[in-house]
């Protein structure tokens, strides 16, 4: 922003020197900090300020794009009726497994499971 060349603040801190003295120099330089200092924390805060309203203006328009996101698929996918939505169930007799004609597995030695002998 400011283009200030090495030289030419060579040129302003010997004028300063020449005008206002090696003796009060310290002190003014002290305080020109402190107000280069204070500057610098109010345009950060205001930056900062400025930050925050953009996020929270970002977050607002993504909101109301989400919403008219979820509009648009709940009318193009609208939700099934309460009684088209459930499924029949099947009969109680075919749910149940068919009984073995062979011995209980807990019954079988363990290679006859699938299992190796150690």
């Amino acid at each position: 922003m400011f283009d200030i060349a090495p030289t030419e603040l060579l040129i302003v801190a010997l004028v300063a020197l020449v005008v206002i003295g090696p003796k009060d120099l310290p002190r003014v330089m002290r305080t020109v900090g402190y107000w280069v200092g204070r500057a610098r924390g109010m345009a950060r805060h205001f930056r900062s300020g400025i930050d925050t309203m953009i996020r929270e203006s970002e977050l607002e328009e993504m909101e109301k794009k989400w919403k008219e996101e979820n509009e648009r698929i709940m009318r193009d996918y609208p939700t099934l009726p309460a009684a088209d939505a459930a499924a029949p169930a099947p009969p109680a007799d075919a749910a149940a497994p068919a009984p073995s004609a062979g011995p209980a597995p807990e019954a079988l030695p363990p290679a006859a499971e699938g299992r190796e002998l150690p």
